[in-house]
């Protein structure tokens, strides 16, 4: 089992790296292992293999999963569907960054619980650059605008970029156009301290890197 891991966390690795120089040689790429199917052993197991970053998409399984495993050096990544009454456990769990703040209403809710706590988190403004109804986010016409209102509205929330799920397509065309989408707001974002643009996932995560990811959330691509 280990090494079955070994050698798919190796070939996602190789993939990102083929794709990241086709990009540019400077550009860096973050690996986020989502493990929202996987086991508190999988996990580790993973983790034995140099994997550090992992994504849960539910807070009850993000806090399960960081307890049971709490004696490693683990980054733990919000990055599903935030609903208002699950902020408070969010916080106390302390996340690497929160991936899926799409409004201004969620913001403000987790502005007011963060300062009640004297806390901060990093997050990134969830687009929906594919304009399916299916998939949370904001439009990328709204996002600016939107993006500097938290920033301004929200001091313990430290906006860092923007994250979106690409088209759910087989046409490449489609998929890319999303990615392309969402590069061009996070580069409207840079006077803003945007530096995060997370995209891809484990059927497109090369195309998102060549259209400037610097973040990927893969997760069947690494436990299958």
């Amino acid at each position: 089992m280990q090494e079955k891991y070994l050698k798919n966390l190796d070939l996602v690795i190789r993939k990102i790296e083929r794709a990241r120089l086709a990009f540019s040689a400077h550009h860096i790429v973050t690996l986020i292992a989502v493990s929202k199917y996987a086991s508190a052993q999988e996990i580790n197991m993973l983790y034995e293999c140099g994997q550090r970053a992992f994504g849960e998409n539910k807070v009850q399984d993000l806090k399960a999963k960081s307890e049971s495993l709490q004696s490693l050096p683990l980054q733990w990544h919000m990055i599903g569907t935030l609903q208002e009454n699950k902020i408070n456990a969010l916080i106390e769990l302390s996340p690497t960054l929160l991936h899926s703040l799409d409004s201004l209403k969620l913001a403000l809710a987790l502005q007011k619980r963060l300062e009640s706590k004297g806390k901060k988190m990093r997050a990134l403004l969830q687009l929906n650059t594919s304009f399916e109804s299916s998939k949370s986010g904001i439009a990328p016409n709204e996002a600016k605008e939107l993006y500097h209102k938290i920033t301004e509205q929200c001091p313990n929330i430290a906006m860092e970029g923007i994250m979106t799920i690409g088209a759910h397509s087989n046409e490449r065309k489609k998929i890319e156009k999303s990615f392309v989408f969402a590069k061009e707001v996070f580069d409207s974002l840079q006077n803003l301290g945007a530096r995060t643009l997370s995209m891809g996932m484990s059927g497109d995560f090369e195309l998102a890197i060549l259209c400037g990811a610097n973040m990927v959330r893969i997760g069947s691509r690494l436990f299958q």
